[in-house]
């Protein structure tokens, strides 16, 4: 089986890939177990100091599988992705090292909430976002962990109800992005942030980086709560009846009500 995660390691900076062109970087359970993998091996190397996370194609993340995803709530089980993606989340939040979204191309849903778990996230304009989970009858539930502190409440109110794809520029506006930039400035734009970051202690990085993301409440008990919420509502009728329409490419049935 090929590898679904690109991981390499030059001068301090560790850039993990995103690279599994048959689903578009769709965070499957093999691309989530792999993905964990390469950001745990990264955190574990002393010789890294920044984290550089992005995708092949023209799409950074779609989100989770729903076609696996579909086919665990048909069987009547818990899909194991999302429980994945919490543990992802929670290690790039947690991370004592910098973590920089290149964000290459188009992001969904699920791939939201990872742009949102990283400290710094750089775009080219002709990337377009959205919070679709509303659209195909689910909640975006666990990405809210790591997308709703940066978001405004008016922003997120909007993007959260209506699903609605946006552009860039609307994305950093709202807060979900550090900077759009023209695609071509793009590799540009991220080697200056590592460059910055570089500059910085590492000590005194992980420090800031638990000043910035002191939560409340224990990660992990938030994002037991909210896996709750996500697995009742991908297990509803409702849920089921969207993902069914967007792998057949047709709309959902509540649209013609």
């Amino acid at each position: 089986m090929a590898e679904l995660i690109g991981y390499a390691v030059d001068g301090g900076v560790a850039r993990v890939t995103l690279d599994s062109p048959a689903n578009r970087n769709a965070l499957s359970v093999a691309l989530l177990t792999e993905l964990l993998a390469a950001v745990e091996a990264a955190l574990a190397d002393g010789a890294v100091r920044v984290l550089v996370l992005t995708g092949t194609g023209p799409v950074f993340c779609p989100g989770v599988d729903l076609k696996e995803q579909r086919r665990a709530n048909e069987a009547g089980v818990p899909a194991p992705a999302p429980r994945l993606m919490t543990q992802l989340f929670t290690a790039l939040v947690e991370a004592p090292k910098p973590v920089v979204a290149r964000v290459n191309g188009h992001t969904r849903a699920g791939g939201m909430g990872v742009v949102g778990a990283c400290d710094i996230a750089v775009a080219p304009r002709s990337a377009t976002f959205g919070f679709t989970e509303v659209r195909v009858g689910v909640v975006p539930a666990v990405i809210s962990v790591t997308t709703l502190p940066h978001l405004t409440s008016r922003a997120a109110a909007e993007l959260y109800l209506t699903g609605e794809v946006f552009d860039a520029a609307r994305a950093a506006e709202a807060g979900l992005l550090t900077r759009a930039v023209a695609d071509d400035a793009l590799d540009a734009e991220v080697d200056r942030v590592v460059a910055a970051l570089r500059q910085a202690g590492p000590a005194a990085i992980g420090e800031t980086k638990r000043l910035l993301h002191r939560p409340a409440r224990p990660l992990p008990e938030v994002f037991e709560d909210l896996l709750a919420l996500s697995e009742s509502r991908f297990a509803s009728a409702e849920a089921l009846e969207g993902m069914r329409a967007f792998t057949e490419k047709r709309p959902p049935s509540w649209t013609t009500t």
